[in-house]
């Protein structure tokens, strides 16, 4: 099989989900389109399936080079299509019915999909992550005398992952500690809320030694297409606390609604229960042929 992958990442080619994925197929072509490359050339030579990464102007793309040469049109969405604008909305329901395959990374967005009334087949695959080193983390006990336990957030420090929500939900939750793993626009305002509170800004780091001594995990995103965090917190024995965003509800975070966060936090803390992560991740191998299944 010969696939052309029409891609946002200006460096997919080197990456290693483009190795995993090209070793799935014939020839992998890829074109990037973003910034500098709003409408590229579609390269030569004949293609049996043409790929767009999201049913938006990649997806627009996708469809007219697969009409063009006269392959399939495969959608990937990994995206939760609830919050997009109005007119993406309705361009992302017309690139989608039009698709011949659809990939989608979570249950959440398969219901999505089925109800823009498209009738092409919708394959469920999560993203690759390989969890082996989050499996294996020993949870060590908190370092901190503080009673109410350890909170760890990651993420970038802007608005969509609202990091300034965290801060609040620590004010709420007594004698716990935070933790704000990442670093982003956003860091100045941060620190300057976290005065006089117990929060540490350790920049962005390795999160398995921060997941050994978490308590908790709190994401505070407003909207996830995914939410690799949270797997990876959940593969590690922590208990996720989060909106209903991304994949975290399937994969076992404890969900609440904005407001109720602190509340959530507190009663995890309270039991001292631990993560379980409930999606089945598929080893390397298994996503790379469910992947190329998935195109067909």
């Amino acid at each position: 099989m010969k696939v052309l992958m029409i891609t946002g990442d200006k460096n997919f080619s080197a990456s290693p989900r483009f190795a995993l994925q090209a070793a799935q197929v014939e020839r992998l072509g890829v074109v990037y389109i973003g910034w500098g490359s709003l409408w590229p050339k579609v390269p030569a030579g004949q293609f049996d399936v043409v790929t767009a990464q999201d049913p938006l102007l990649r997806g627009a793309f996708a469809r007219r080079a697969a009409k063009k040469i006269g392959a399939r049109f495969n959608v990937q969405v990994h995206m939760d299509l609830q919050v997009l604008p109005w007119w993406k909305h309705i361009l992302a329901r017309i690139i989608l019915r039009h698709a011949d395959s659809i990939r989608v990374v979570s249950e959440k967005i398969k219901k999505q999909v089925q109800n823009m009334g498209v009738t092409a087949p919708i394959s469920v695959l999560p993203v690759y992550i390989d969890i082996s080193k989050f499996r294996n983390i020993i949870h060590q006990p908190s370092k901190s005398d503080l009673l109410g336990g350890n909170i760890l957030w990651l993420g970038r420090f802007e608005d969509e992952k609202d990091p300034l929500c965290a801060i609040e939900v620590l004010k709420k939750v007594p004698n716990a500690r935070l933790v704000m793993l990442g670093s982003g626009s956003l860091e100045k305002k941060l620190k300057k809320s976290a005065a006089g509170l117990e929060i540490e800004f350790p920049g962005w780091q390795d999160p398995a030694a921060y997941l050994a001594e978490a308590d908790v995990v709190l994401s505070t995103s407003k909207h996830e297409s995914y939410g690799a965090s949270i797997i990876e917190a959940l593969a590690a024995g922590v208990p996720v606390v989060s909106p209903d965003i991304g994949v975290a509800r399937e994969a076992g975070a404890a969900v609440a609604a904005r407001p109720d966060l602190a509340h959530a936090v507190a009663e995890v803390l309270r039991s001292g229960g631990k993560g379980d992560l409930k999606i089945h991740l598929l080893n390397e191998q298994e996503w790379g042929q469910q992947w190329k299944q998935s195109l067909t």
